[in-house]
């Protein structure tokens, strides 16, 4: 039976227990949502803005007291789950990807690696590893990063919230173990800094769609709407913590909520009950795919470099030394971007690795594919020389599959650094 939810907002200030450590930000006031359903009784949740000035409590990253509650949960609801713990999917891929471009949806991405840097010289640290500028990120914001070879060649995108006492990086299911011994190789006997992998520790949640606002406003987090991509704060919700971000991971729009596994099935349930459309794995690649955002093993790896790739907001050309600078500079000086990733509106199916050919010569290679909506139209992502092809021509991608070049929305929100001040 569908969850009705009446919420009733209480604003005022009010002594609270500060939350973890991990978690920091002002006591600002007590908010009330009030979780009404037909057939259970009345539950009461909390949110609120809280401060961890004070390290009386640790937060807690030992696994929860039930494995996989929240996995329990979506399968008694229909939700089909992998044994490896990956949500696949609501059998309703094509109403959730309707529901991004007109509506809400909501994603669990806890599968996503989640690394916390901490010590001292954590910011100081993934500045030197990253493409970033973290050094003029203060508390509170955030921003995307690339994390590359010495050559620049493309490992993974990590999105990173800069808190009180760490930094907390969200990279691909993929890459969480293989980056985190990276960083421990250059991690120096003198530096102040400690990586731990708290992927099992936590849950992390996707809110995305145009009526993503209306959401977040009705849960009383309407301060966030409108701010930065990255920005983020810190709540207590059903008594247990929560960080609600700005971005999608997979858009500038939309919200990201990280939190603790014994309060995540709270939180499910109050988004869908507020109207989120659940959307799985399966229907997240093809968003992905669509949207064109680069993953590893994919469009991301030693065969590209960070800036054919074209993920301009991830980059910082005017930081001080950082892995993969001299290769960067010298392309940027040279002009040596020889190709670029592109969008591929397709004729068929099509096979990852197949060449992109122009004038019977090629000029590329395709590095994802994914059917349209109701199994029609196909799309795909490839690199493509620079001087074969631009948005609007057309290309053959193997034998003789036609694909017209596309401009992705992911990518067309890049911009080179130099266009930003503060880059």
């Amino acid at each position: 039976m569908a969850m009705m939810m009446r919420i009733d907002c209480v604003s005022h200030i009010t002594n609270t227990a500060l939350l973890p450590c991990l978690y920091n930000g002002t006591v600002l006031r007590r908010r009330s949502l009030s979780l009404r359903n037909s057939c259970f009784r009345q539950r009461k949740f909390q949110l609120r803005c809280v401060s961890a000035s004070s390290d009386s409590l640790q937060f807690d990253f030992s696994p929860p007291p039930i494995d996989h509650d929240l996995l329990d949960t979506i399968s008694v609801a229909g939700g089909k789950v992998s044994e490896d713990g990956i949500v696949e999917s609501f059998d309703n891929d094509d109403e959730a990807l309707d529901a991004f471009d007109n509506g809400v949806v909501v994603v669990d991405l806890s599968h996503f690696g989640r690394i916390r840097v901490s010590g001292d010289d954590r910011a100081h640290f993934l500045h030197n590893q990253t493409t970033a500028n973290f050094e003029s990120l203060n508390e509170g914001q955030g921003c995307d990063t690339v994390f590359v070879t010495p050559t620049a060649r493309t490992i993974d995108i990590a999105h990173a919230w800069i808190m009180k006492n760490a930094i907390l990086l969200t990279v691909s299911p993929t890459t969480c173990q293989s980056i985190i011994e990276m960083l421990n190789k250059y991690i120096f006997f003198a530096d102040k800094v400690e990586i731990k992998d708290i992927t099992k520790q936590t849950c992390l949640f996707a809110l995305a769609g145009p009526k993503s606002n209306q959401i977040i406003s009705k849960l009383n987090l309407g301060d966030l709407i409108g701010q930065p991509y990255g920005k983020h704060q810190h709540y207590s919700f059903d008594g247990m913590p929560i960080t609600v971000g700005v971005g999608s991971l997979i858009s500038d729009e939309g919200f990201t909520m990280l939190m603790s596994p014994g309060g995540a099935v709270s939180v499910w349930k109050t988004l869908l009950a507020e109207g989120a459309i659940p959307m799985g794995s399966v229907a997240w690649e093809k968003l992905r795919i669509t949207q064109g955002r680069p993953a590893p093993e994919r469009e991301l790896s030693k065969e590209y470099n960070v800036l054919e790739a074209g993920l301009w907001n991830s980059i910082s050309l005017n930081k001080g030394c950082y892995k993969g600078q001299e290769t960067i500079a010298r392309l940027m000086t040279y002009d040596g971007i020889k190709q670029r990733l592109c969008g591929l509106n397709l004729s068929a199916p099509a096979e990852p690795g197949s060449p992109i050919i122009v004038d019977g010569k090629k000029v590329g290679k395709l590095t994802s594919y994914t059917r349209g909506r109701d199994g029609s139209g196909h799309f795909g992502l490839g690199y493509i020389k620079k001087q074969a092809a631009s948005i609007g021509n057309t290309v053959t991608i193997g034998e003789d599959i036609s694909g017209i070049v596309s401009e992705v929305p992911y990518l067309a929100r890049q911009h080179p650094p130099s266009a930003n001040s503060s880059s």
